[in-house]
C-alpha cells in the first residue's frame, strides 16, 4: 500500500510494494536495473530505475523485476517517489530508503 506523506501529488509517497513500485517506473518507461560492477554475484549490487535517455544509461545493468525485489526486500528498503512536480509536470523522483517500520 502507497503511503502519503501530504495530501498533494507533487509530495513524497512510500511503498514497499512491487505492483506499486512497478506501476510508477513503467509509466514513466523505466525499467529495473543495478549498477555495472564487476565481480558482483546476483543479488547484489546498488538498484536503480533506468529511465531511458536521461544520464547514467551507460552505467546501468538491466535486471528483472523479480531480481529487483528480492535485493529490496532483502535490504528492507521502502521506495520514495513523486508523482508530480510542483509544477505540475510528472515527476521522476524516487529514492530508496532504510525502511524503518520494517527493522523490528
Amino acid at each position: 500500500m502507497a503511503t502519503h506523506t501530504s495530501h498533494e501529488t507533487h509530495s513524497a509517497q512510500s511503498t514497499t510494494r512491487l505492483n506499486d513500485i512497478r506501476q510508477w517506473a513503467e509509466s514513466r518507461d523505466g525499467k529495473p536495473a543495478k549498477v555495472k560492477q564487476e565481480g558482483l554475484r546476483e543479488g547484489e549490487g546498488i538498484l536503480r530505475i533506468n529511465f531511458p535517455g536521461y544520464s547514467g544509461e551507460d552505467t546501468l545493468e538491466e535486471i528483472s523485476w523479480e531480481e529487483w525485489y528480492d535485493i529490496f526486500r532483502k535490504r528492507k528498503l521502502k521506495f520514495l517517489y513523486q508523482d508530480k512536480t510542483s509544477d505540475g509536470k510528472e515527476s521522476r523522483f524516487f529514492k530508496l530508503v532504510a525502511n524503518e517500520d520494517n527493522k523490528k
